[in-house]
């Protein structure tokens, strides 16, 4: 009997830190992701190029998701909280919003960024 409780609480002790570790790793992708998106904002800024902020956008997102679910879970919220943001403040109307998502989106999933790469953006970004 003493085995069997032993081996219960033991079974519990390993489910539990196994959840520990599995939010630890998550909250650390999370904060990865949130500073890749944050690297590749610093850069659309830097850049300054016309035309490079859906490469941009793209590249913060497949940068982050490449972290694991934790970076794809903050580039999403993150994307989606400056769209919300930026289609109230900017007036640059519902379509440029769509066309921003659709470039976070297929950053976040795996896609080439270098599809929204403008000629002529320097090789440093």
């Amino acid at each position: 009997m003493r085995l069997c409780v032993c081996l219960v609480l033991l079974s519990f002790i390993l489910c539990a830190s196994a959840d520990v570790l599995r939010a630890g790793r998550f909250a650390w992708d999370a904060a990865g992701g949130a500073w890749d998106m944050l690297r590749a904002y610093r850069d659309m800024r830097e850049a300054n190029y016309i035309g490079a902020d859906k490469y941009f956008h793209a590249r913060g997102n497949y940068d982050a998701a490449r972290r694991g679910p934790g970076g794809a879970w903050a580039a999403k919220v993150i994307s989606d909280a400056r769209e919300n943001w930026q289609s109230g403040m900017s007036g640059r109307g519902a379509e440029d919003t769509r066309a921003d998502q659709e470039a976070n989106a297929w950053g976040r999933n795996g896609g080439d960024p270098n599809r929204y790469r403008p000629a002529g953006l320097p090789s440093k970004y």
